[in-house]
Order: structure tokens, then C-alpha cells, then sequence
């Protein structure tokens, strides 16, 4: 017990955490059960516990303190006293220090050779005996800061949702094989942010980072004991603070001020920043797992339990544990954590991981929970862009169209339909009908948008894009769970070979699959996210779920052959495609009629022989050909209130295993080749087809032609 001599003053209990005052440092926490809460100091240099100070003040259920005489740099915990009561859900440890749930910035991180769990020995039953023993020496700690930083003429880009293109990248794989990124940079913020990171993104023409979560998180000890590492950063502790992990500048701030770096400096350059963030769940896992923070802080108002059996957590998140949303003060904390990051961090949105497990109210998913009116009423989440993962592991956790208005959600409904289309699959001439079109289905009735779709083949929970026509089976070894984890049906196509080949045949087959899916992603409406390295061919080998492979498995690599190459100057043909043709990134949903003004529908769907399609046909099984002409009268108008217009655009799909005559729709003007998948070196302009003739689209592949428009027969 470190005996304090430091005078503490009353202070303030608000705003909860850390704040700095003239006369010092005022430090607030929250907890209902608690009976007593100890401040911590810690000599920065040596980790020595300096002083134990009891915090003299409760207003509410906040516990406050201002010490005089500390600064930045001071590093600091809790402990909390109250009952050691399992059974009726409280899990009160003051040999266990805490980490402040609002700390800025974290230093040091667990180790699990420390005493981190709250509890005596091994068992089912040994967490209702508490553990004596000090963890300070083993436990991460908050840093007061000094948060002061010049943001300059900083601004969010504010790109609409229908210019967005979405590109989803892990801060430390993506550079730090990058040998134009200087060494001392690669896999951190600053190389997020590099000459050389940047010049990929933008001539990519991708508007959008969407980064794996770098809040701070937790290497759990199973993972620690095979030698594995939480590669991914889905067991957050620490909702305010950026993970050290990504930081050049070391954990003792310096962190804070690189990630404001690198949000100016993506911004300067037209990039969006948004975040994956995970407030499901946090790292202290289930009745057995680590006291670090909440379940010391107050155990039965952070976390949802069982009722009538308060020893155990209810789990919608296949962690261990789930947040209670549902309670004003972690309501409040997130809250307070998501306003913290777009006003102090200036990030420009947020995807929600397992969103569908914070809007349960009593059980069921609640389109009315509190968690959605808060961010609705708050004037500044509600301006930023929201995306949802819209579903969790519990009953009824499938959530793909529900979300309320003002939120995108992942399409899971797009992944999976177009990967059944490009491998073959009958009776999908309907589906892929909606899903090329924006899922009108799904985001209509509710007053959204094709917007609201963030369309996706492929994203970090899975194959990636290689793999997806690479392999028909996961290869998960090298995560030691024995090939158990990960999906085991993918939907992935292969062309009957496992693995790497040297098969000429099957090796182009491949490449054009991986052109049909980017292709189709991006001549989609809604909201296109490509996976980093989907667009050079990026290979995990296999594995399907690298959340623990923090090595050459999930790390890019920038050496590219001269296939990767191609590969990803044909992505970028593409995005330059969306870019250019309103027609492809439309605001509103098609239908089926013409736009006032125009000779044709605003999107009409043809038959192999140039007829329009009818009812009896999109549900054939056969039918594996189809083609739909976007009118270039969108009935919509730029941001100056000009009437927009484009080409008339012809998209022609065959996932057939057969090359097949496709009649071009009748025109005044020649049809102008601008993609073709089974031909990535016939460039845009290079051919031209008369309206009325025959053109040629092979096996598995997609083209895309254009005429001007106001000239249809």
C-alpha cells in the first residue's frame, strides 16, 4: 500500500475522465456499486506505483478528484472497492488496477504472466473465490496528455455517399512491406499517410479508408499462448485511445498526435477516414476471462448478464460478453467516444462491427432502441457517415435491410448473391437484378437510397479475392484451432483445381473471375468497399479468418508480378468508369419506366436476343446471360441544379460456361466498347458495334458498352 501525502480537491464530475486545469489534473469515473475508488499514480519512468489516492467526492454515481501538481506524461489506474459477489453479478477486485474507460491515450499493454485475473486458480468455478495478488506491474495505464494540436485549415472532404468508393485496409499491413515507405514509418500511422500509400489510394481513385479498428485492444491469452497475436484489433479496451501498436512515435502520447497526422494529411488529399469500431463487446471476455477495466469498474452496469443468473454474461457476439447498451452511462460512453473521434480526431464516419447487438433493448433487435435515437439526435454523430454491420451471433441477430434511415448497412445479401451468380448458380437472374440495381428491395420502402448499400464481394472476414477463386476449401492450420475456425462454405469458385497453378487455362479463368466480381462491384449501384490488395491479387494463402496472422499471411506484398499488375491497372479502369458515368452511381432507385424527356426506360433488361426480358424469364434457371441498358436521362441533377446526363450504357452478364451471341439493343450511334472482361486488353474506345448487331461475350464475363444518349431508335 503506497501512502499518499498529495492534497486532492473536490474537482468536477464532468466531463468523465481526465481533464487539465490550471491547479492540475481532474480525474471522474463512473460506478454505481462501488464503495470506494483509489486513483493511482505511477512514476512514468520506472512503473512504480507513487501514490494511492482516495478520491473524495460522489456526485451521482461519478467519483471525482482534482490533483494539484501533475501534469502530462503522469500515468495513472484505478482501484475500486465494493463486494466480490459473482452470483449477483458484481466482480469488485482493488488488487486488480483499471484502466480509465475514457483514457486518451494507453501505455504498455497485458501481460499475461501478471495476475490480470480477478479470481483464484483454474476451474468452472474459480471465479467466485477473488484473487489478492498485485497486477499493476503487468497491466496497461492511461497517460494524462497534453492534446493541444494545430489542426490548420483541416476540413472533413464531406464526399456524398454517391461518389464514395470505400477502400477497407489494416493501418500496419498495408505498408509495412512497402519499400517506397520509409522503414522507421511502414505499418503505421505515418505510412497510412506516406508519399507512397497515398499515391496508391488516389490513383486507385478510392474516396474512403475504412481502417480495422485501431481503438486499443487486447491480445487475448489464448492467443498469447500460441505464440498468435490479435492481428485484426476486435477485443477493444480502450474506446478513446488510438492502439500504440500503430504508432511511431511510441505509446506515451505521441500516438494521439500521429493519428491527427494522419487524418490531415488524408484529408488534404480528398480521403475520408472512416473507423471500424467495436463497442459490442470488449476484451475481458466472459466469467473466466481478465479483470481490466469494466468488469472492475462496475461489473453489472457495463455488461449485459443473464438474469437470474448474474454470474454469467448473455452473449450476442461470440466473445464472451455484450455491452449494456441499454444503460444511460454505456450508452453515454459511446456516445462520448464517438464524438470524441470526429470532433478532436476529425475522422469522417464510422462502421459499426455486430451493430445489430446494440440495438437490442430487452432481447429482440429494436429499430426504436435508445442506442439509434441518440445518434439520430446528436447534431454531430448524426452528420457523419454511418455504416452497419448489420447483424450479430444471437437469435434474430440478421438484421441486412432493417436498419433505420441515415445508416448504410454492409450488404450481405450482394456478397453472397454475387458470388453464386459468377460461380454458376441457377435461378439468380432476379436477385442479381436487385442487387445490381441498389437493393430496392431491401432500402426502398424506409425512404433510403441505393446508397444505403455498401456492396462488397469480399472483406477482411474471409477469402480474399484471389482465394475466392483459388480455393474451394479454407486453410486455417496456422491459427491452431485445427482448420475448426472460419466459414466453411465460402461460395467460392475455383475452376476444379485447389491452390496454386501453373494451368494456363485455369489460371486465366481466375483472372477474368477476379474481373467479373470487381467489375460487377463497381458497375453496381450503391456503395462500392474493395478489400486492400483485392486489386493486386493479394493472397492469404488460403485463410480464411487471419484475425491472428500479424505476418506475411495478411501483410501486402508490394512486389507485384506483371499479372497483379494488370490486374490492378484494371481496377483502376474501372473506378475511372464509375467516376465518369453518373449512370453507375445514381441517387435514386430505378423504375422501370421512361424519365421524363427520354426515348427509353430508365433501365430496361434484355434477353441474349435483344428482347426485353419478361416475366416468366427472370426466374429460369437456365437463363445465366442477361443485359440491362441505363438510360442516360437520370431524372436527377448535379450539385448546381443542372439536369444530369450520361451515355446510354449497356451492361451484358454470362456466367454461362459458353461464349454466346448477344444482340445490341437498336441505336442511332455505334456501341462503344469500354470493358470487357474476357479481353482486359481491348481498351475503352478500341471497338465499335453497329445497334441491332451481334456481339461476342465469352464464357464468364461481363462487358460494358455506351453510346451518346437522346439517339435510341
Amino acid at each position: 500500500m503506497v501512502e499518499s501525502t498529495r492534497r486532492i480537491l473536490p474537482g468536477q464530475h464532468l466531463p468523465l475522465g481526465v481533464t487539465l486545469q490550471p491547479a492540475g489534473v481532474n480525474f471522474a469515473v463512473y460506478s454505481e456499486h462501488a464503495t470506494r475508488i483509489e486513483l493511482c499514480l505511477f512514476d512514468p519512468d520506472t512503473g512504480a506505483e507513487t501514490d494511492r489516492i482516495h478520491l473524495p467526492t460522489r456526485t451521482g454515481h461519478t467519483w471525482h478528484g482534482l490533483v494539484p501538481g501533475i501534469g502530462p506524461g503522469q500515468l495513472y489506474g484505478f482501484r475500486v472497492h465494493g463486494p466480490y459477489d459473482p452470483q449477483r453479478g458484481h466482480r469488485f477486485n482493488p488488487s486488480k488496477l483499471l484502466l480509465d474507460p475514457y483514457a486518451r491515450a494507453i501505455v504498455g499493454r497485458v501481460d499475461w504472466r501478471a495476475p490480470v485475473f480477478g479470481y483464484q486458480g483454474d476451474g468452472p468455478d474459480a471465479d467466485l473465490t477473488p484473487d489478492g495478488e498485485d497486477d499493476a506491474w503487468g497491466v496497461p495505464k492511461g497517460i494524462v496528455l497534453d492534446e493541444a494540436f494545430d489542426w490548420g485549415d483541416d476540413s472533413h472532404p464531406d464526399i456524398p455517399w454517391h461518389r464514395t468508393v470505400i477502400y477497407e485496409v489494416h493501418v500496419k499491413g498495408f505498408t509495412i512491406r512497402h519499400p517506397d515507405v520509409p522503414k522507421e514509418l511502414r505499418g503505421t500511422y505515418s505510412g497510412l499517410c506516406s508519399d507512397a500509400a497515398i499515391d496508391h489510394l488516389k490513383r486507385l481513385g478510392v474516396t474512403a479508408v475504412e481502417l480495422l479498428p485501431v481503438h486499443a485492444h487486447v491480445t487475448s491469452k489464448r492467443l498469447y499462448d500460441h505464440g498468435l497475436v490479435n492481428y485484426w484489433g476486435y477485443d477493444t479496451i480502450g474506446f478513446f485511445a488510438p492502439d500504440a501498436r500503430y504508432s511511431s512515435a511510441g505509446d506515451r502520447g505521441g500516438q494521439v498526435r500521429e493519428f491527427k497526422e494522419m487524418v490531415k494529411r488524408l484529408h488534404a488529399n480528398g480521403i475520408e477516414v472512416i473507423l471500424d469500431v467495436v463497442y459490442n463487446h470488449t476484451a475481458e471476455g466472459n466469467h473466466l476471462g481478465p479483470t481490466l477495466s469494466f468488469k472492475g469498474l462496475d461489473n453489472s452496469v457495463y455488461y449485459r448478464l443473464e438474469p437470474g443468473k448474474e454470474r454469467y454474461y448473455t452473449d450476442y457476439t461470440g466473445t464472451g460478453n455484450t455491452l449494456q447498451v441499454r444503460h444511460p452511462q454505456v450508452l453515454r460512453l459511446i456516445m462520448d467516444s464517438l464524438r470524441y473521434w470526429v470532433q478532436e480526431m476529425h475522422v469522417d464516419g464510422f462502421r459499426f462491427d455486430l451493430a445489430a447487438a446494440l440495438a437490442r433493448e430487452l432481447h429482440e433487435v429494436d429499430r426504436l432502441s435508445s442506442f439509434f435515437d441518440a445518434i439520430h439526435q446528436d447534431p454531430t454523430i448524426s452528420r457523419v457517415k454511418l455504416i452497419a454491420e448489420p447483424w450479430d451471433v444471437g437469435e434474430g441477430g440478421y438484421q441486412v435491410g432493417n436498419f433505420p434511415i441515415l445508416w448504410t448497412e454492409w450488404n450481405g445479401r450482394y456478397r453472397d448473391s454475387v458470388r453464386r451468380y459468377w460461380r454458376g448458380d441457377d435461378s439468380l437472374t432476379s436477385e442479381m437484378a436487385y442487387r445490381l440495381t441498389g437493393s430496392s428491395d431491401l432500402y426502398e420502402e424506409d425512404g433510403r437510397h441505393p446508397f444505403a448499400s455498401i456492396n462488397f464481394v469480399t472483406a477482411h472476414d474471409g477469402f480474399t479475392l484471389h482465394d475466392l477463386v483459388s480455393y474451394n476449401s479454407k486453410h486455417n492450420l496456422a491459427n491452431g484451432e485445427n482448420n475448426r475456425d472460419g466459414l466453411d462454405a465460402n461460395l467460392s469458385w475455383n475452376c476444379g483445381v485447389e491452390g496454386p497453378t501453373r494451368d494456363p487455362k485455369v489460371v486465366e479463368l481466375r483472372e477474368r473471375q477476379k474481373r467479373n466480381f470487381l467489375a460487377t462491384l463497381f458497375f453496381s449501384q450503391g456503395v462500392p468497399m474493395l478489400l486492400g490488395g483485392d486489386e493486386m491479387g493479394r493472397t492469404q494463402l488460403g485463410n480464411n479468418n487471419a484475425y491472428c496472422q500479424d505476418n506475411e499471411i495478411s501483410w501486402f506484398d508490394w512486389d507485384l508480378s506483371d499479372r497483379q499488375r494488370e490486374l490492378l491497372e484494371f481496377t483502376r479502369r474501372v473506378i475511372n468508369l464509375r467516376e465518369r458515368h453518373p449512370a453507375l452511381r445514381r441517387r435514386s432507385f430505378f423504375h422501370g419506366r421512361p424519365i421524363r424527356g427520354a426515348d427509353i426506360k430508365d433501365v430496361t433488361w434484355l434477353r441474349q436476343d435483344g428482347g426485353e426480358m419478361t416475366d416468366a424469364e427472370w426466374d429460369a434457371d437456365w437463363l445465366k446471360c442477361f443485359g440491362l441498358r441505363l438510360s442516360g436521362n437520370l431524372g436527377e441533377v448535379d450539385d448546381e441544379g443542372r439536369p444530369l446526363v450520361d451515355d446510354v450504357l449497356l451492361l451484358i452478364l454470362n456466367a454461362s460456361a459458353i461464349d454466346l451471341e448477344f444482340k445490341l439493343p437498336p441505336a442511332e450511334h455505334v456501341w462503344e466498347l469500354l470493358v470487357d472482361t474476357a479481353r482486359p486488353d481491348a481498351l475503352e474506345g478500341s471497338e465499335h458495334y453497329a445497334g441491332g448487331s451481334s456481339f461476342l461475350i465469352r464464357e464468364r464475363s461481363l462487358a460494358l458498352l455506351s453510346h451518346p444518349d437522346g439517339s435510341d431508335a
